[in-house]
């Protein structure tokens, strides 16, 4: 079932069957703004108790809602874009973006174009018993690629009982953020799931949340390319888990943000495959660590959400 709703104050789309609940909000960059597992009456997805305002094209993040699961796209870092110099926002363009809807039988179509640069984007949604399938394609309009990074910024609840499931390959992180608590500077290098904090020596598993007295904020991402295209969260104390799957050649990297009230006082995480790294999408293609659109071409991936008992 498909219907036109509200969500906090905004219009929204909600597909519906007897296993989940899928709420989207056209107008806020398309973002999933919950997903609701019905078995368990449980919101898998990070929520503030407050209205919702659709910002500005080019605004801060971290000035307008951290809920739900938001298009990052083509960077996640504000930074220059090397096809042509000019500016890509906080957290990227679409975010922002009001997105054209098309309902489709049992599927949602959502369509959004760049006002600054030469892509447009298409995600064909579909809901199937638990089990929430997006296919994605992207557009290069131009002569030349069009380099990108696109993550899900799906920020999802957590506590004590949380735990983190990647593919065993994955031994090591690199963190991304400045002077965390525990991980230390921009550039560490960390073991996982096992390390040590840089601060107080005590043992930390990086796979592990602390619940909600930690205070910190962590940006890691894995060092070795994904072998294998999932990630998984555990919520031990429903005996449930969320798993994401994806295209590994074409969503390569993982990373990890973690915040135990560290910022803004908030506590979720997001488990983010992604396209490109460190963040900042000039950088990844100068390292030669991102994505690209052929020139007048596409690309294209899938990304799934599963959720099923442990």
């Amino acid at each position: 079932m498909i219907k036109q709703c509200t969500f906090k104050g905004l219009e929204s789309i909600v597909m519906e069957n007897d296993f989940l609940k899928a709420t989207f909000i056209p107008c806020y960059g398309g973002k999933l703004a919950s997903l609701y597992d019905k078995e368990k009456n449980y919101e898998w997805l990070f929520q503030k108790d407050e209205e919702l305002k659709v910002p500005p094209y080019g605004a801060d993040f971290s000035e307008y809602d951290s809920s739900g699961f938001d298009e990052v796209f083509p960077s996640i870092d504000k930074t220059y874009h090397p096809f042509n110099g000019e500016v890509v926002p906080d957290h990227g363009e679409v975010w922002t973006l009001p997105w054209k809807v098309t309902i489709l039988d049992n599927q949602l179509l959502l369509e959004v174009v760049s006002p600054r640069f030469p892509y447009s984007i298409k995600k064909q949604i579909k809901l199937a018993e638990n089990e929430l399938q997006i296919q994605y394609q992207t557009f290069n309009n131009s002569d030349k690629p069009f380099s990108f990074i696109w993550t899900p910024h799906a920020l999802l609840n957590l506590n004590q009982y949380t735990e983190i499931q990647v593919p065993s390959h994955l031994k090591e992180v690199i963190t991304v953020e400045h002077s965390t608590v525990h991980l230390g500077e921009w550039g560490s290098i960390h073991s996982y799931p096992l390390t040590y904090s840089l601060n107080t020596g005590e043992p930390l598993y990086l796979n592990k949340m602390w619940g909600p007295t930690d205070q910190t904020c962590e940006k890691f991402y894995f060092t070795e390319k994904l072998q294998e295209g999932w990630c998984r969260i555990l919520q031990r104390d429903l005996n449930r888990q969320m798993t994401f799957a994806f295209p590994k050649e074409k969503v390569p990297y993982l990373g990890v943000w973690k915040t135990q009230g560290g910022y803004r006082g908030d506590y979720n995480f997001a488990l983010e495959p992604c396209t490109g790294i460190y963040d900042d999408v000039y950088v990844a293609e100068k390292i030669r660590k991102v994505s690209s659109i052929p020139p007048n071409g596409s690309y294209s991936w899938w990304f799934y959400i599963k959720i099923e008992n442990i």
